[in-house]
């Protein structure tokens, strides 16, 4: 998050797996709502699409640099450009925007954190 400040994994870590555990159930129930039907395209992006822009700006944060490198020694969530970013871990994300490698938030399926 800072130049040489990095978030604490013992600290944050219960946080982090229930990110990715409550938006990989998010995702399910909202596929389960849809009945298996696919969403419309609404502005060009695909209801998946949708779904993660959604997740996406629930995160949009400016911190100034004291508040956050108090978060970073004292808060057990990590900041909110980083609890955006699980979406590297679930596949229909890859699906949904087909990054490569090489691009920022582009993990191999050997270095995604599968829970279930």
């Amino acid at each position: 998050p800072l130049p040489g400040v990095h978030v604490k994994g013992a600290l944050t870590l219960g946080e982090n797996v229930a990110d990715l555990a409550g938006l990989t159930v998010a995702y399910d129930a909202y596929h389960h709502a849809l009945g298996n039907r696919p969403a419309p395209t609404l502005g060009g992006f695909t209801g998946d699409q949708r779904f993660y822009l959604g997740w996406a700006q629930v995160w949009r944060r400016n911190y100034r640099e004291a508040n956050l490198k108090q978060r970073l020694v004292t808060d057990p969530h990590s900041p909110s450009e980083q609890r955006a970013w699980v979406v590297r871990n679930l596949d229909p994300w890859y699906a949904a925007f087909d990054p490569k490698a090489g691009q920022k938030l582009y993990l191999t399926p050997e270095q995604r954190v599968r829970i279930w």
